[in-house]
């Protein structure tokens, strides 16, 4: 089975919606990062830094707690003096800094805070790698992807047992930069960290994952992501989505069974998806369920009973044989259409079905509405129906008229030929009809006669 390239078009690749919007998660894991920073470094504080300094501290903490970020933020800013600290409580200070200026809404701030505190040259191996990581999240919401990304790279080279998350932030900054290809090494990554460590594969990845492969116009890939997907989290665009791969890789024959299994789970509801299936079911070869699926959501007023796709079930129904159901279609199809196609076909199908009074009334409109391409063939079907209505004067008309064109002259000649020969046999029968009751007539005249004699 070939699919028709425009139907193929129809089924296109569903990606992921939302996978990439991944700007207000960062956020929040820059938050909790750098909250869950600030209190790792709580109870160091109290014995690497001197009673004034923690108090200090302990101080902007309260002000933070009660949201008086610009109170912390004086405070912090009174205390910092990297004459007077230590380079462990530079560090705590700055920490705390930066986590006040993003709450602030100032990433800018933030960062800056961040990287001051990443100077610093005796900075804790765990502070480093928690600033690092956190400057690599607000340079990402911060839309700046190429220092985010060597930000990342930097921090990957101090921590040697990652999370899944940063491998998935990496793809996501890969993303923004274009670099597609390189996405699918660290979505990858995060999987198998994932699984080593007994934690959920989330649904995100997979669609950043399928996105890459899809970019790669690796279809194949995306093919059995969209498996995976429909297994663990079944939503009509991964069937859809599937569909698509079907069709780019000439799985023909698995297609149809994904708008079936879409269609069997209530996931598809858009009167262009059921057009689609119907079509996808002619060129199966099932017009029977092509004219079914058609004929119930027209009724139903979720596919809109438009010319098209009254022709559409009409093409299937004749498809199937049954001529019968094909001629409401056609009547409807044809009431819209501005040239005689319809009623052509309209025609046709009361010819099939032996109306051959209303075969001859659509012929003729189809040749009054013009815009046919071979009129001469409407000539012959009312030649056809006209000579089974025993209309024999009128059926020869038409198909002098139809034998003008040379392509239908043969088979005009034959009809009129066959006309000819039935006026004179029915001459001959009217004939010797009336020679038997002439012959009737003549013996029941003597029959009396010797009656009365």
């Amino acid at each position: 089975m070939k699919i028709n390239r425009e139907i193929a078009s129809k089924v296109c690749l569903v990606l992921i919606a939302g996978v990439l919007a991944f700007g207000s998660a960062a956020a929040q894991d820059s938050k909790r990062a750098t909250e869950e920073d600030r209190d790792k470094t709580k109870t160091k504080q109290a014995q690497a830094v001197s009673k004034a300094v923690y108090e200090k501290i302990q101080k902007a903490q309260e002000a933070v707690d009660a949201k008086d970020y610009s109170g912390a933020l004086k405070t912090l800013n009174a205390l910092y003096n990297p004459d007077k600290l230590t380079e462990y409580e530079q560090a705590n200070v700055l920490n705390y800094l930066g986590f006040v200026y993003y709450n602030m809404d100032d990433t800018k701030g933030a960062i800056r805070t961040y990287e001051r505190m990443l100077a610093i040259p005796s900075l804790e191996e765990q502070m480093a790698k928690q600033a690092t990581y956190t400057v690599a999240q607000l340079l990402t919401m911060e839309e700046e992807y190429a220092r985010a990304l060597t930000t990342l790279n930097k921090w990957f080279m101090l921590e040697t047992n990652p999370a899944p998350e940063p491998f998935i932030l990496k793809a996501q900054v890969l993303y923004n930069l274009n670099r597609y290809k390189e996405m699918v090494e660290p979505i990858e990554n995060a999987m198998k960290v994932a699984e080593s460590r007994s934690l959920p594969l989330k649904e995100d990845w997979y669609g950043l994952l399928n996105f890459a492969y899809f970019q790669q116009e690796n279809y194949a890939k995306v093919r059995d992501i969209q498996k995976i997907l429909l297994v663990k989290w079944p939503k009509a665009r991964y069937w859809k989505s599937l569909a698509g791969a079907y069709t780019e890789l000439g799985e023909d024959e698995k297609l149809i069974y994904a708008y079936d299994a879409a269609h069997t789970q209530g996931m598809l509801v858009k009167d262009t998806e059921f057009v689609t299936m119907a079509q996808l079911y002619l060129q199966a070869e099932v017009p029977y369920k092509a004219g079914k699926l058609l004929e119930e959501k027209m009724n139903a007023g979720i596919v809109p009973k438009t010319e098209k796709n009254y022709r559409l079930l009409s093409q299937a129904w004749m498809l199937a044989m049954e001529d019968e159901k094909s001629i409401p279609a056609l009547q409807a199809a044809a009431k819209l259409a501005e040239n005689g196609e319809l009623d052509q076909r309209l025609a046709n199908a009361y010819l099939n079905v032996g109306n051959y009074s209303e075969c001859v009334k659509s012929a003729n409109n189809a040749i009054r509405k013009g815009g046919l391409k071979n009129p001469d063939n409407m000539q012959i079907s009312i030649g056809m129906c006209l000579y089974n209505l025993k209309r024999y004067g009128d059926a020869k008309k038409a198909f002098v008229a139809a034998g003008k064109t040379p392509r239908s002259s043969r088979t005009a000649n034959q009809w009129i030929k066959v006309i000819d020969a039935d006026v004179e046999r029915n001459r001959q029968i009217r004939l010797a009809e009336e020679a038997a009751r002439k012959k009737r007539r003549e013996l029941d005249a003597k029959k009396a006669e010797a009656q009365r004699a």
